[in-house]
């Protein structure tokens, strides 16, 4: 009877798979849904100093305001993937844009930082339900690897130009409205998708799902919560107290046990929540490992160039996000040139090139001068946004081509969980770079400057900022100069530490990438 039931559902799903011209149209209302969630990654770059200004967050909260979104789309995004797999993912996603459109809702109107940082995550649940299944739906409706090489291209450019033009969006909607129309974006979006989407979007799923393990999602969300949590709290207490460093440490450590409990628990169980065992296939873990790298690296240079421009810069939101278009641009025609540099030179040294090229473009843009020198950051940008539209298409498709259709979920949750990871975890780890450099450089002591003052300003540059606003002229000028010297320090140590980082993933390209000696394909 069970099999017959699993035959069933088979030729129910095989039979829902649509024509060519209907496979385009799905792709067509998968695209935009993915841009409108990559906005959202990045939007808020462009708002922080106006939000700052209303809500007068910490720099901790102001940190988790940014980041929440993409942690908690990490966080749940495994667990959406083997959901989708039992209830459908046609149900998930639409439940999904229904949870983004409430939830963007909410962020608009958020009164307190803590309410906007709880709105931002439940904006990340929604992602995670919408990310995990669109990539599902796209290997269903897409069997023809060909086609699904494109489509993923297609795919992945939007998510990933939406989180370059994200900024661009902000500000443009900062030149005329409050903060919150950022958010408030996504509401007709929304009801458009979902609308379409009913019509269109074909339903799949797991024909013999996997048993739900509760006690797995909570380790895994709890775990990697409280690892990203130590890592940016590290930031804060750079140069601060041993005791509140020695808690950070213990949240961190505690983080890594669950998360290390989590994957025992799941190699030993006989169906596991998410099956480690595609990781034994070098390629599919080395392909993750670069997307991680690569769009960590990516969403992390979106973020700090932003607040350069703004904050260093003085340019304002509108300005500083079209600052931001030839990275954008660059993205885009990286990911549609994929399929080509594949063809011409294989996945592994197209891969290796891509992320060299990143990483050398980093190099660049430190030995140039920086962002004040703009002619050489847009050469940065052109070859960094080229090489990371490469590496995330090639890589996206070699991990979803490893696997079988009927476990399309759990290797979309791993894809997706990389983007999502990356960013968070490199939004984190080099913020807190970032941080400790630019506290470390800031001077102990300024003349005409309050000790209280001084201690206040080494939280951010934009507290710095919000300190000279009330001080006498004189020393407003020197704080403002000192804090944007100490930032700009720590810009550059921060974008020298993801060159350093693109380097590694680049050598571990070409050493693990090798294909199987039976095909005989370099």
């Amino acid at each position: 009877m069970e099999l017959a039931t699993s035959k069933r559902t088979r030729t129910a799903e095989t039979a829902e798979t649509p024509g060519a011209p209907r496979r385009w149209a799905v792709l067509a209302v998968l695209c935009p849904s993915l841009l409108l969630t990559g906005i959202d990654l990045t939007v808020t770059h462009a708002a922080v100093p106006s939000l700052t200004r209303e809500l007068h967050p910490s720099g901790v909260r102001l940190l988790w305001i940014v980041d929440v979104y993409s942690l908690t789309v990490a966080a749940l995004l495994v667990t959406c993937g083997t959901l989708g797999d039992r209830i459908g993912r046609k149900l998930l996603v639409l439940s999904g844009f229904a949870l983004f459109g409430l939830a963007s809702t909410g962020a608009a109107f958020a009164q307190t930082s803590g309410q906007l940082i709880a709105a931002r995550a439940l904006l990340g649940a929604g992602t995670a339900m919408i990310m995990s299944s669109t990539a599902a739906i796209i290997r269903v409706v897409f069997p023809d690897r060909r086609e699904r090489t494109i489509a993923i291209g297609l795919w992945t450019a939007a998510h990933s130009v939406g989180a370059a033009v994200g900024p661009l969006v902000g500000g443009a909607l900062l030149q005329r409205w409050w903060w919150g129309s950022v958010f408030l974006l996504n509401v007709p979006v929304v009801a458009v998708i979902l609308v379409a989407g009913a019509r269109l979007i074909p339903e799949s799923r797991n024909p013999a799902p996997r048993p739900w393990d509760l006690p797995g999602v909570a380790l895994s969300a709890v775990g990697l919560t409280a690892v990203v949590y130590a890592l940016k709290q590290a930031g804060a207490d750079a140069g601060g107290g041993a005791s509140g460093m020695a808690v950070t440490v213990a949240v961190g450590a505690v983080g890594v046990a669950l998360l290390a409990v989590f994957v025992r628990r799941q190699r030993r169980s006989p169906q596991p929540l998410l099956d480690f065992s595609l990781f034994a296939d070098r390629r599919f873990t080395t392909a993750t490992v670069c997307v991680l790298g690569c769009f960590g690296c990516y969403a992390a240079m979106l973020f700090f160039l932003t607040q350069w421009f703004q904050l260093i810069g003085g340019a304002s939101p509108l300005r500083a996000g079209l600052a931001l278009l030839p990275l954008a641009a660059a993205n885009a025609a990286g990911a549609v040139v994929a399929p080509w540099t594949a063809r011409r030179w294989g996945d592994r040294w197209a891969m290796t090139g891509a992320l060299a090229g990143f990483s050398g473009a980093l190099f660049l843009l430190c030995a140039g001068g920086g962002p004040a020198r703009y002619g050489v950051a847009v050469v940065a940008m052109l070859a960094s946004g080229l090489g990371a539209g490469v590496v995330m298409t090639l890589a996206s498709d070699a991990i979803m081509a490893s696997a079988d259709p009927d476990r399309a979920g759990e290797a979309a949750a791993i894809q997706e969980t990389s983007f999502e990871l990356g960013a968070g975890l490199s939004i984190a780890a080099l913020g807190t770079v970032l941080t400790a450099t630019y506290r470390a450089v800031l001077p102990s002591s300024m003349p005409g400057i309050p000790a209280a003052d001084r201690q206040a300003a080494g939280e951010s540059i934009g507290a710095a900022n919000a300190i000279a606003d009330r001080l006498a002229p004189s020393s407003s000028d020197l704080l403002r100069a000192t804090a944007r010297d100490a930032y700009a320090r720590g810009f550059t140590v921060t974008v020298l530490s993801a060159a350093l980082a693109l380097a590694a993933t680049a050598t571990l390209a070409a050493l693990l990438l090798r294909p199987p000696r039976r095909h005989g394909r370099r």
